[in-house]
């Protein structure tokens, strides 16, 4: 939610010594500032994971497959221009 606040300048310093201490954006510092004061934790995200199990392409040379297939490309629109 993007909002505007008015910082008293006691609030404001405090905000930018977290700023400096963490190395945190002023959004960042701001947020960090309002869950300490309220004592809302923050819920950490997770994404599941599957195994997809192995490749049914070998990756090991994908690039020179690419290049393999652009060049098959390449000789394909030229020949088709004769």
């Amino acid at each position: 939610m993007r909002t505007t606040v008015t910082l008293d300048p006691d609030t404001d310093a405090a905000v930018r010594r977290l700023m400096r201490e963490r190395g945190l954006t002023f959004k960042q510092a701001v947020n960090a500032a309002i869950r300490a004061g309220t004592g809302v934790r923050r819920r950490k995200f997770r994404t599941p994971t599957a195994n997809l199990g192995p490749p049914r392409i070998p990756l090991d040379h994908a690039l020179r497959l690419a290049a393999d297939l652009e060049d098959e490309e390449l000789v394909r629109k030229l020949a088709a221009r004769k």
